[in-house]
């Protein structure tokens, strides 16, 4: 039995300096039993980013002998506002699916935009041009029986702060599940009470990490002004997780959580350690949480 929530795991982000097969043998030791993968260019490249028949046979091969189950697979397959980005027809989407559909996988996160917050024609259209890639992108999904969702609000992409991400909702599908990620929420200067308000059911899953908060100034229209570190371990930051669980469960969010650990705050050594506090204090508040709303 794992010694935290079943509804826990851990993403392969966390240990994002060891290959593939050592950060799934560190994260079932420490007793996840459910993972998200990364496969995100700078990041994080536990699923290769030309991947091809081979790579998704490596990487499910790896998977299968770690025995952990994947929720998802976290990734960038282009900027989405670009209208050269064309997932309709995107050899890397493919290969994503395929690996998504060999491992188990539920969905595949794609991002809200470029690592930018200036649109790259006016907001709008960028806007227009990252939902029609969605609508291409859960097209193709639906044929392996895999979901697509999106972390809608990412405080360093296009989709940096509240509005726009609210903005970009309202285009998308309603079949495309929200990624709540309480870090980017708090850095961006936002509120994880509001959003798990705003968005309830539509929200399909969870990331758990701490952040400092930012501050917001508008110039003009919309802009962000000192976005916070989103890179701080779990309880050293400023998000107040208590409450923002509360407001999920509330909002009868029944979806899983991911510890996303990119923390700069400890040694590679220590991540184990730090990853297992985590995982016992999120497990502690949700298990508070649930016995609160019974």
């Amino acid at each position: 039995m794992s010694v935290f929530d079943e509804q826990l795991g851990c993403s392969t982000i966390s240990f994002r300096h060891l290959p593939l097969r050592a950060a799934l043998r560190t994260i079932a030791d420490l007793g996840f039993t459910e993972i998200d993968l990364g496969s995100l260019p700078g990041v994080c490249d536990h699923v290769p980013l030309d991947l091809d028949a081979r790579g998704v046979r490596d990487v499910a091969d790896e998977v299968r002998d770690s025995g952990l189950v994947v929720r998802s697979i976290n990734c960038d397959v282009g900027d989405l506002n670009d209208p050269t980005t064309d997932l309709a027809a995107s050899g890397h989407l493919h290969g994503l699916l395929e690996l998504a559909g060999a491992v188990g996988a539920r969905a595949i996160v794609l991002p809200c935009g470029a690592i930018d917050h200036a649109p790259i024609d006016n907001l709008d259209s960028d806007l227009d041009c990252v939902a029609a890639n969605f609508d291409h992108a859960l097209i193709r999904a639906r044929r392996h029986g895999v979901d697509i969702w999106t972390e809608s609000l990412h405080v360093f992409r296009l989709c940096c702060n509240s509005d726009r991400a609210a903005a970009l909702s309202d285009r998308l599908d309603p079949d495309i599940g929200i990624v709540m990620d309480f870090s980017h929420i708090v850095a961006s200067g936002g509120s994880p009470v509001e959003f798990a308000r705003r968005y309830g059911r539509r929200i399909t899953h969870v990331h758990i990490r701490d952040a400092t908060r930012g501050t917001v100034r508008l110039v003009g229209k919309d802009t962000i002004d000192a976005p916070g570190s989103i890179n701080v371990s779990v309880g050293r930051g400023e998000v107040d997780f208590r409450a923002g669980l509360a407001a999920l469960r509330a909002a009868a969010f029944d979806g899983h959580f991911t510890l996303e650990l990119e923390t700069r705050d400890v040694t590679d050594e220590q991540r184990p350690d730090a990853s297992a506090a985590a995982g016992r204090l999120i497990t502690e508040l949700l298990h508070n949480t649930h016995q609160e709303a019974s």
